[in-house]
């Protein structure tokens, strides 16, 4: 079994692949990340080449969709290993990037499982995310004992090639709207004076209860940790290649567009390197507050 990218939620996976006792040949950038893995028992390569040249399933968590291409076609990429017979993309690439590693890849007889994943490191952590898998049914089923050691819920979407990667990108578009919304109104209430740990409750009660208000707010920014292992400019990239597909389709995204919009504003506010739950802290600054829990909320009084 092969897997390349061990980073905050690659790494997770491969543990969680690992744990079943199978073999593994492994490739990050970063010998430190290979190092957990190598010391149960994996085998730490050169290149995704040296991955592919004993691997004949080889899975992949990577960051962006030039980052895939690369780890696929390059001089030392999976392609020239020779012994791929499968390839699992983990990976959020957008639909019509899947589709071209697809078609890339059945030129060398390689079956492709188009398998992105939702519920971040803290999912990746608890081996309890969602897979949003497409693929025929043959290799869907020749592979899904795979995902399941890091998974919770497995969903076969579609056919074909993309058609996870559909599903991740609209979810995330879902995700990344609750996320502003969310900063929106908790602005909002902490000017006026609301108590926001409080308010969270009430909101949580209530028909405004959603994934933010459930556990990006509470977690990340009324503890002020802002750490959820996603950055930003992850989430703005899934963001626009939601709208990208929605474009395709020829349908019009008026308030996707906007929200692309702020998370594009945000990205360049907060920095490089910021994690997507501090889009709050741009609304902070724009109402000069801080939705911060009281120091009675974090006592656990009344």
């Amino acid at each position: 079994m092969g897997f390349v990218g061990l980073g905050a939620i690659g790494s997770h996976l491969a543990a969680a692949v690992a744990s079943t006792g199978r073999p593994m040949a492994v490739f990050d950038t970063r010998a430190e990340a290979m190092q957990p893995l190598v010391e149960r028992g994996a085998r730490a390569c050169s290149s995704p080449a040296e991955v592919a040249a004993l691997a004949p399933t080889v899975m992949a968590s990577l960051p962006t969709p030039p980052v895939v291409v690369e780890v696929l076609r390059g001089e030392d990429g999976l392609l020239a290993g020779g012994a791929m017979e499968t390839f699992i993309d983990l990976s959020t690439t957008g639909v019509q990037t899947a589709r071209e590693l697809s078609a890339l890849l059945a030129e060398r007889g390689v079956a492709y499982l188009d398998a992105p994943l939702s519920g971040g490191v803290a999912g990746a952590e608890a081996r309890t995310l969602g897979v949003f898998a497409a693929a025929p049914a043959d290799v869907f089923e020749a592979n899904r004992d795979l995902l399941e050691p890091f998974s919770k819920v497995i969903v076969l979407v579609g056919a074909e090639p993309g058609m996870g990667q559909l599903a991740k990108v609209m979810n995330n578009l879902l995700s990344a709207t609750a996320v502003t919304i969310t900063s929106e109104a908790m602005t909002v209430a902490a000017r006026a004076g609301l108590d926001p740990a409080a308010l969270l409750e009430a909101f949580n009660a209530g028909s405004g209860r959603n994934s933010a208000t459930v556990s990006k707010f509470p977690q990340q920014v009324l503890t002020r940790e802002f750490d959820s292992g996603f950055r930003l400019e992850l989430m703005l990239k899934d963001v626009g290649l939601a709208l990208a597909e929605a474009d395709v389709q020829g349908v019009s995204m008026p308030l996707g567009g906007l929200v692309e919009q702020l998370w594009r504003l945000a990205d360049t506010v907060a920095g490089e390197g910021a994690d997507h739950t501090e889009v709050a802290r741009v609304y902070e600054g724009w109402a000069g507050v801080e939705i911060a829990a009281r120091e009675e909320s974090l006592r656990g009084e009344d």
